[in-house]
């Protein structure tokens, strides 16, 4: 079978982000299967550069095809939807070259390359999958992000129209699919696969000592953020609860990332003299075992907005991972997650006192928090492993080829 992924800020294990779609593909090939993935040429969380080539193969029957992108996708709104727009075109005229395309793989965010996956598929006459790993524009209209009643209005049509022609459709939380039937896509055509991690990325015995010794954490309670710093992920509660904690010698907040809101951060940290947080810019995902084995709990932080409460993020299945608790300042879905697994405290979001005494309360019992820790990395390996998810991706797409073959030999 031969798959095409349109995913525009598709990562790699070399740079920073989740890679939760390199590891379903290499998964997906060593099954059999070929993957051509399209994708932009440009990092979504740092804007930069990530390759000069065209096309990359990453291992036998797994290649990546860049796409001309104009526009920046860290930068401000109109930016980002020129960035959209134009992986939009330039996608659909590589994938109508793609030779015997069986299925046509569409994930969201951002909505438009779905668009793109649908059209291909239905002019190589190949199936189509819209993947939903984020409620757009339902998220962007609670945020504010989308204002314009037009934009709004088409947006809405355009994701309508997307979940009612998809052949299936894939969620990778629980908490999506209320909204997807609600939005006219059929129940029967829905299909839970959930977020999660490869635990073999993570040691969690490891101590990180060479890293703490780089960056000055010897002997430190780190409590760790790592993803994008952007409008949704409401880092300024993180720096009021460091203003909180600041008088208190043993915690360093690490922040490590990068995104829009990143230099308003950096000011306003140095502005209040919080030296107890330390910057780094975005790490590779192969390189961030590392980075969670020198900190000792992980910080996931949403805006405290209702449909946040239905999302699976990537950064807690990789704390939960590396052994590490976690601090969870997200309600909904995510936080039956970590209070069933006993990994983590959960905090309201939005509220700086409450994540400055979780932190705390962990700094003051490190052996209940190892504990924590513990059972997190048994949870993800027992019910959040990457491969038992890939093998879920690899069946259903099977089903959805041989529905075709049926259908094909039904109207000979």
């Amino acid at each position: 079978m031969h798959i095409l992924l349109i995913h525009q800020v598709f990562v790699r294990p070399d740079d920073p982000g989740g890679t939760r779609h390199y590891e379903m593909a290499r998964w997906l090939v060593r099954a059999g299967h070929r993957v051509t993935i399209l994708a932009s040429p440009f990092s979504y969380q740092t804007g930069q550069r990530v390759t000069e080539k065209d096309r990359e193969i990453l291992e036998p029957r797994l290649e990546v095809v860049r796409c001309r992108v104009w526009g920046s996708a860290n930068r401000s709104f109109l930016w980002r939807a020129v960035g959209f727009l134009s992986f939009m075109l330039s996608s659909f005229f590589q994938g109508l070259i793609q030779p015997r395309v069986d299925l046509v793989w569409g994930t969201s965010p951002p909505l438009p390359q779905v668009f793109t996956a649908w059209l291909v598929a239905r002019l190589k006459r190949a199936k189509f999958l819209f993947e939903v790993r984020d409620l757009w524009p339902a998220f962007a209209i609670q945020l504010g992000i989308l204002r314009h009643p037009v934009l709004i209005w088409l947006s809405l049509i355009l994701e309508r129209f997307l979940y009612r022609r998809a052949d299936r459709l894939v969620v990778n939380s629980p908490g999506f699919i209320d909204h997807l039937s609600g939005r006219g896509a059929k129940k029967g055509k829905i299909v839970l696969i959930r977020n999660g991690v490869d635990p073999a990325m993570f040691d969690p015995t490891s101590e990180g000592a060479e890293f703490r010794a780089r960056h000055g954490l010897e002997e430190k309670f780190v409590a760790l953020y790592a993803g994008a710093h952007g409008i949704s992920n409401d880092l300024a509660v993180l720096l009021d609860a460091a203003d909180i904690l600041r008088s208190d010698p043993r915690i360093r907040f690490l922040l490590v990332g990068d995104g829009k809101e990143k230099p308003g951060l950096v000011l306003r940290a140095t502005e209040k003299k919080l030296d107890n947080i330390l910057f780094l810019p975005p790490v590779a995902k192969q390189n961030m075992a590392e980075v969670l084995a020198a900190c000792d709990c992980g910080i996931a932080i949403l805006k405290p907005i209702p449909l946040y409460g239905t999302t699976y993020p990537n950064k807690v299945f990789d704390y939960m991972a590396a052994g590490r608790p976690v601090v969870l300042a997200i309600d909904g879905v995510i936080r039956k997650v970590v209070e069933e697994a006993r990994a983590g405290v959960a905090v309201p979001p939005g509220n700086p006192q409450a994540l400055a005494d979780a932190v705390r309360v962990l700094a003051d019992d490190p052996s209940a928090a190892r504990k924590m820790g513990s059972r997190g990395r048994n949870a993800v390996e027992r019910d959040f492993g990457r491969e038992g998810q890939a093998r879920e991706m690899e069946r259903l797409l099977r089903e959805m080829i041989s529905r075709k073959s049926s259908q094909g030999m039904g109207t000979n």
